[in-house]
């Protein structure tokens, strides 16, 4: 964990590379020491049918959702979010800039519970990494 997912508004797909926003969230997941390399996922959602504000078609919006196991105390998962978010803007100035553009990011429990996982990514980096 974490899982993040970046909804954004179909017109941001000519503002920013994807690809890149992607990226940057990833290293930044990594960068905090908060959240193990194997099992961060970042994945992207274009929202084709959106109305923002007074329902100009000039405006954009990407939404980060960013849902992590149980077990982290409140402040680390404050700094974490805030981190990851510092990453994420800097990486969007000209963007937020340039555009009539809205960021935002929530970060939310995952019931462990209710959320089975089974996954072979640990064991391939493994063998990845032993060659």
């Amino acid at each position: 964990m974490p899982h993040f997912t970046v909804e954004h508004s179909a017109n941001v797909e000519e503002w920013v590379d994807l690809g890149e926003l992607c990226d940057t969230i990833r290293r930044a997941a990594i960068d905090t020491g908060v959240f193990p390399m194997p099992g961060i996922r970042v994945r992207t959602i274009k929202c084709n049918h959106y109305s923002i504000a007074d329902g100009g078609d000039e405006h954009g919006f990407v939404d980060i959702k960013a849902r992590v196991r149980e077990g982290r105390p409140f402040k680390v998962r404050e700094q974490a979010v805030n981190d990851i978010y510092s990453a994420v803007e800097e990486f969007l100035e000209s963007c937020l800039k340039n555009h009539s553009f809205s960021l935002s990011m929530e970060m939310q429990h995952i019931n462990d519970a209710l959320s089975p996982k089974t996954s072979s990514i640990r064991e391939h980096l493994a063998r990845k990494k032993n060659g």
